[in-house]
């Protein structure tokens, strides 16, 4: 746990509980070509909307996600209970636009939550901010917004914010603990801070996302690899198995294994959590390449899983970082201990951890558990800078070409006095 990120009260669990399930789910899996399939796909609203009269997830089974993402180490969820469609997925009080109104007729919100209780995982929320389908939120045509008020709207801000309020606290009060708050997409500019600590008096664990009101407990980058040693504050990386949607899509192009695997260890190694998206189909079902997504990037994050947990970020210890760096490295310590993690591929079988002139007392590849070769010496490739460096040699780079590497380092007291 990184010391200067910590709350110092229930919201702590955020950061132990690094790699987080995000579930984009609505209406939107229907026609299965994007969440934001009114905006993006300029699909009418007329004929969108009445898709809650056929939303029927029979197949949807709360546990069978959940032993899928427990499976690959995940420790949280966070699901979208309200996507700028405005279509609700919880039995909400203040819309007839939810899913109580379907075929399906359940709360899948609260089947998620017992779930997560039984599975001893901390459940989230996601709330969008536009509202496609209200009729008093202001559709002006920015960015995620509709492209105008339709005939019938009633423009008000003040009282859309009143309707979202009551909504954010019904879903803070009804569903026992929720451990997240992820606002989206704050076009219109709602920066309401009290009530933001006004939910944290509700729900003391609850950590709040940045796309809201200004007085956040964390920032969210989407989508890009961020370069760099350390986050300077608290951050959530999201990301979704596909590069075309976050909700289910047909012909969805996913991402490699290694993309996602490289991803992950990068923004854990400079302390940030992972937030990795799926998006179920319309009956409730998960795409079989979404379960092989998953559980592929399981299979490596188990393995190496140690170089995270409780471990910090240590990538300060190496000099020349940025320039000069003929072996691209990130490190995370924990102790005496330092795991070198191998964002890149290594372009030779053995690396130099630079300025590091002490042996380890063992070195261990976590990826398949193989002792390897080191030494102290000067690489003759160095040979004008007249220094002995820590050489770690051997390493399988031809067998393991489609996950990064982590090479687990245990020293005696000496590296760190």
């Amino acid at each position: 746990m990184i010391e200067r990120f910590r709350f110092y009260d229930e919201r702590d669990w955020f950061l132990q509980k690094r790699f987080g399930l995000f579930i984009h789910w609505g209406l939107y899996s229907i026609p299965a070509w994007h969440e934001q399939i009114l905006w993006r796909g300029r699909m009418p609203r007329k004929e969108y909307e009445p898709l809650m009269h056929e939303f029927n997830p029979v197949k949807f089974d709360p546990d069978e996600w959940l032993d899928l993402a427990e499976s690959v180490g995940m420790e949280y969820i966070c699901f979208t209970t309200k996507h700028h469609d405005g279509f609700c997925m919880w039995d909400t009080r203040y819309t007839d636009y939810n899913i109580m109104n379907t075929p399906y007729g359940k709360d899948v919100l609260r089947m998620l939550v017992d779930s997560c209780h039984r599975h001893n995982m901390v459940m989230g929320v996601y709330y969008s901010i536009p509202d496609w389908h209200h009729k008093n939120y202001p559709n002006q045509g920015r960015h995620h917004e509709m492209f105008g008020p339709r005939a019938g709207d009633e423009p008000d801000l003040r009282t859309y914010f009143t309707y979202m309020e009551n909504q954010v606290e019904e879903l803070c009060t009804k569903y026992g603990e929720i451990g997240q708050l992820f606002w989206d997409i704050n076009v219109c500019g709602y920066n309401n801070t009290a009530f933001n600590d006004h939910l944290r008096r509700l729900q003391p664990g609850m950590v709040i996302n940045n796309r809201g009101p200004e007085n956040w407990d964390f920032q969210t980058p989407e989508r890009g690899i961020p370069e760099g040693m350390e986050f300077p504050r608290r951050t959530e990386a999201v990301q979704s198995l596909g590069r075309e949607s976050w909700g289910y899509k047909t012909d969805e192009d996913y991402y490699s294994y290694k993309h996602l695997i490289r991803s992950i260890d990068r923004v854990m190694a400079m302390g940030g959590n992972y937030q990795l998206n799926i998006g179920p189909r319309a009956d409730g079902s998960l795409d079989p390449r979404d379960v092989a997504s998953l559980k592929r990037i399981g299979d490596w994050y188990r393995r190496v899983k140690e170089a995270f947990s409780d471990a910090v970020p240590a990538t300060t210890m190496i000099t020349d970082y940025t320039s000069n760096m003929r072996d691209p490295m990130l490190l995370t310590r924990r102790g005496n201990t330092i795991y070198v993690h191998l964002p890149d591929d290594p372009e030779t079988d053995g690396i130099v951890v630079k300025p590091f002139d002490v042996l380890p007392v063992r070195a261990t590849l976590l990826n398949n558990g193989m002792p390897l070769e080191t030494s102290v010496d000067m690489p003759a490739s160095l040979h004008r800078e007249g220094r002995r460096y820590l050489r770690i040699r051997e390493l399988p780079v031809n067998e393991i070409t489609d996950e990064t590497m982590v090479i687990k380092l245990e020293f005696d007291q000496s590296l760190c006095e």
